[in-house]
């Protein structure tokens, strides 16, 4: 019992002295952390206003800054304003020769910096941005990596809005290019060059979702601008964007299609129903108007003509040429009316003149009846007065022709019996339709095909 004793209180006392060995390495890795730090940035040591030398060491060659990023999100595209608003992880490597530290044989991978003070920057900036901020909730959103070669990695989270100039000849069956040009201030290409990282350097997150828009595709470029000053470096990310039409067809193109067949129910109405005629008219006039007016207000004021204007534009004209029609019938109308009265003015005095001759005519064969007592029974067949007599009889007794109406709708309005209101309804109501089926086939195969043919990326 007492060796059993013995050997465990050994074992205790082994157990303390290694866990006590283990806090004492991490607090000494700790401290050559911190004489490291110490070591390379320590006061008097490094300049962080002194650029890093190029390649190699070379104190001419400029200093290569590898960038890439990280796009988070993409809150909004203002088509009005002409701008975006888009989330990222922006990230610069470069490499410092003064950086370098003994890793303490792969111990210490690299060593992580809060303050992007303490070491060179490059000088970049957005030069599209309209506004910008950092995060810094709950601690600032950056941080720096100083490797043991002298590599530093920073990376920083940003909310940009940036400028897109767009264009919108096709709208709302266009796609906009927006772009993201990021440059160097002050330094010029024999000091600073900025360099896409090999390999991916752009990076989408995956479910991208914009309420009118999709990202199809992006691509990385060079932008590099000449100034009085110098040639300056330049990077730009170009985003090809396409516009969603499934909420247009449903907002503007389908109410549009109604409002423009609403018009053509005029057509059907008599023409005498003036109040329903000229209410619809007017009504669907006004309502094509404001909705016009409606997609402008989200649209900035452009010199040139939109697809969505055409469009707007020939609806407007259909609505207007359905009111106007109804102008042309009720003007076509009473005149019909006064011609009607002109026929019937001269039909009763072409009936009185009838019912005056048949009179005169019944004189006459009472009068030749009472003068057969006088004459023979039968008169010879070539007797020239009595066949003149019986002539005119049956003109007299013929009764008037009447007049052969519409039977079948097809020929109702070449019939001359039929009025002129009644022919410009039913010739609208073949025209107007044909016309815009006719508008709506060469305005799809159009902006449609230039979709095709403008999309050059």
């Amino acid at each position: 019992m007492g060796s059993g004793h013995y050997i465990w209180a050994i074992f205790f006392f082994a157990s303390l002295c290694s866990a006590s060995l283990a806090n004492n390495a991490k607090i000494n890795f700790r401290e050559k952390e911190k004489k490291v730090l110490d070591q390379i940035l320590g006061a008097g040591k490094y300049d962080a206003r002194i650029r890093p030398s190029g390649i190699n060491g070379t104190e001419n060659a400029p200093t290569l800054v590898y960038v890439n990023m990280f796009l988070r999100s993409i809150s909004k595209i203002d088509d009005y304003k002409m701008e975006y608003s888009v989330q990222l992880t922006f990230r610069e490597q470069w490499t410092d020769e003064r950086l370098k530290f003994d890793d303490i044989q792969g111990r210490l991978k690299y060593l992580t910096l809060t303050e992007a003070n303490r070491v060179w920057m490059p000088d970049l900036f957005f030069s599209n941005e309209k506004e910008g901020h950092f995060h810094n909730i709950i601690m600032p959103n950056v941080y720096i990596r100083i490797f043991p070669n002298g590599s530093v990695l920073y990376s920083i989270r940003i909310s940009l809005t940036l400028a897109c100039p767009m264009n919108l000849k096709l709208y709302p069956l266009d796609r906009q290019i927006c772009s993201l040009r990021m440059a160097s201030y002050g330094w010029t290409t024999n000091d600073l060059v900025f360099l896409w990282k090999e390999g991916d350097p752009v990076q989408v997150v995956k479910n991208l979702h914009l309420p009118r828009f999709t990202l199809e595709k992006f691509l990385t470029d060079y932008c590099n601008s000449k100034t009085n000053t110098g040639e300056y470096s330049c990077l730009k990310v170009d985003l090809l964007f396409k516009r969603e039409f499934s909420y247009y067809l449903i907002q503007i193109y389908i109410p549009c299609c109604m409002l423009v067949i609403v018009s053509w129910v005029s057509f059907w109405l008599d023409q005498g129903a003036v109040p329903a005629r000229v209410s619809l008219g007017v009504t669907t006039l006004l309502t094509m108007a404001t909705q016009t007016s409606g997609i402008n207000a989200s649209l900035p004021p452009v010199s040139y003509t939109k697809a969505i204007d055409v469009w707007t534009g020939v609806c407007l004209t259909f609505v207007f040429g359905a009111l106007l029609e109804f102008a042309l019938v009720n003007y076509a109308s009473r005149s019909d009316r006064a011609a009607d009265i002109h026929k019937e003015n001269l039909k009763k005095k072409r009936r009185d003149l009838e019912q005056a001759s048949l009179d005169a005519a019944s004189d006459l064969l009472d009068t030749d009846s009472n003068a057969t007592f006088a004459m023979p029974l039968v008169r010879h067949p070539g007797d020239p007065m009595a066949l003149e007599k019986l002539r005119q009889c049956e003109v007299h007794m013929q009764p008037p022709k009447r007049p052969n109406c519409c039977k079948t709708w097809l020929s109702k309005f070449p019939t001359r019996q039929c009025s002129r209101s009644k022919r410009i309804d039913v010739i609208s109501r073949i025209t107007f339709p044909l016309v815009f089926a006719l508008f709506n086939l060469v305005y799809w195969s159009t902006y449609l095909f230039r979709e095709e043919e403008d999309e050059t990326f």
